[in-house]
C-alpha cells in the first residue's frame, strides 16, 4: 500500500468522481481495491497528510472570508491562540514571524458574523485584529504537484481544469446550496457510497447530491473537489506569507504575474489598514527550507521588477488549527430549507 500513498496524494487533488461509487473508480484507475483506497485514505487522513477529501470552495461565493491579523505579546500567544482556535468559524490560525504575530481566517455566512467575531475577539482580547477581506484574487488553490517541485524548493502547482459536470445542470434554489455545502465542507465520509451517506443526512437521494455537486462546480462555486493535503505533514514545512507595498495602480498587473510563478500557491489582493498595515498584496510560498524560499523571493523581486518595492516575508512558527471552513453553522434549519425547495421544485 506505500506505492498507492503518493497516487492518492497527488493524483487525485481535482476531478472526483462524481460517481455512486467513487473510491470503487479511483481503485480501478489505479487496479487495487475499493477497500484498499478507503483504507489508505483513512490512514493518510489520520496521520494528517490529508485534511480531507472533498470540495474546495470559492471565496465568498458561499458566505463570506477574511484574513485577519493579531500583535500579541508572546507571554500571552498561547492563550490568545486557543481563544481564537475555539470560535468555529475560524478554519485557519498560526503564529508568524512578525510584530503582529497571529494570523487566522474566519468564515461564515455573512460579513455580518465575520464582523461580530472579530469584534468579540477584540473585546475578549484586548488586542484589535487586522481585518483583511480578499479584494482580488490572483491565483487561488488550484492544488500542488507533490511529485514534481519546484526547482528552487518550493512546491510547485497542479495544473490542469476543475472538476465540471458533463453537460449543463438545473439552477439549485438557494437553500439546497446552502444546506449541501453545509453537509460536505467538513470532508466527504471515507465509505463506499459517500454522496448517499451525506444525502440521507439532508433528507435528499444520492443522485441529487451528485446532481448538487455537478452543478456547484460547473458554477464554480467549488473551484475543486478531491483529496486535500497538508503541506506541513508531507515535509513543506518552511511556509512563508511575503507580503508586498505595490503601488494601487499597478497591483492588479503585478499580482497577475506574480501568481503566474508555477511555486507561488497563493496570490491575493488586501486592503492596507494605515497607519499599521500598509501591504496590499499577499503571496504564499510553500517550501522544505527556509533558505530555499527565500531564494524564491528573491526571485519574484528580480524577475518581477520588485527591487524598490518595500516587502516583508512571514515564516510560519506554528499551526494552532487547520480544518475546512465552516460556511454553514446551523444545518439543522439548513436540511428542511432543503427538502422543502427540493419538494416544490419537482412539483
Amino acid at each position: 500500500m506505500a506505492d498507492l500513498e503518493p497516487h492518492l496524494l497527488n493524483d487525485f487533488q481535482r476531478d472526483f468522481p462524481l460517481a455512486p461509487a467513487p473510491f470503487g473508480v479511483i481503485a480501478g484507475r489505479l487496479g487495487v481495491s475499493e477497500a484498499e483506497v478507503l483504507e489508505v485514505l483513512a490512514r493518510l487522513q489520520a496521520c494528517g497528510k490529508v485534511s480531507r477529501v472533498g470540495a474546495v470552495f470559492r471565496p465568498h461565493s458561499i458566505g463570506s472570508s477574511t484574513l485577519a491579523a493579531l500583535a500579541v505579546p508572546m507571554e500571552e500567544l498561547d492563550e490568545v491562540a486557543q481563544l481564537v482556535s475555539n470560535y468555529a468559524e475560524v478554519n485557519h490560525n498560526y503564529e508568524r514571524e512578525h510584530h503582529y504575530n497571529l494570523w487566522f481566517v474566519v468564515t461564515a455566512a455573512s460579513e455580518a458574523r465575520i464582523l461580530e467575531v472579530l469584534g468579540e475577539i477584540g473585546r475578549r482580547t484586548g488586542y484589535q485584529p487586522l481585518h483583511l477581506p480578499m479584494l482580488e484574487g490572483f491565483h487561488i488553490d488550484l492544488g500542488f504537484d507533490l511529485s514534481r517541485p519546484h526547482r528552487g524548493g518550493g512546491v510547485a502547482i497542479l495544473n490542469g481544469a476543475s472538476g465540471t459536470a458533463p453537460q449543463p445542470c438545473r439552477a439549485l434554489p438557494r437553500s439546497f446550496e446552502t444546506a449541501l455545502a453545509g453537509a460536505i465542507q467538513q470532508g466527504l465520509p471515507l465509505v463506499p457510497r459517500p454522496f448517499a451517506a451525506i444525502g440521507a443526512g439532508i433528507g435528499l437521494a444520492e443522485n441529487e447530491v451528485i446532481a448538487g455537486l455537478a452543478y456547484l462546480l460547473e458554477q464554480g462555486i467549488i473551484k475543486r473537489m478531491g483529496v486535500v493535503v497538508r503541506h506541513h505533514e508531507l515535509g513543506y514545512r518552511a511556509n512563508a506569507m511575503v507580503v508586498w507595498n505595490i503601488p494601487d495602480e499597478q497591483v492588479s498587473e503585478i499580482g497577475q504575474r506574480i501568481g503566474s510563478f508555477d511555486f507561488v500557491t497563493l496570490c491575493y489582493r488586501r486592503p492596507r489598514r494605515l497607519p499599521d498595515w500598509r501591504y496590499n498584496l499577499f503571496t504564499m510560498i510553500h517550501g522544505r527550507r527556509r533558505d530555499e524560499v527565500l531564494g524564491l523571493v528573491d526571485q519574484l523581486r528580480e524577475q518581477c521588477g520588485l527591487e524598490n518595492i518595500a516587502y516583508e516575508v512571514l515564516f510560519s512558527c506554528r499551526r494552532f488549527k487547520q480544518c475546512g471552513a465552516r460556511y454553514v453553522t446551523s444545518l439543522a434549519a439548513e436540511r428542511a430549507g432543503a427538502r422543502c425547495a427540493m419538494s416544490a421544485s419537482a412539483g
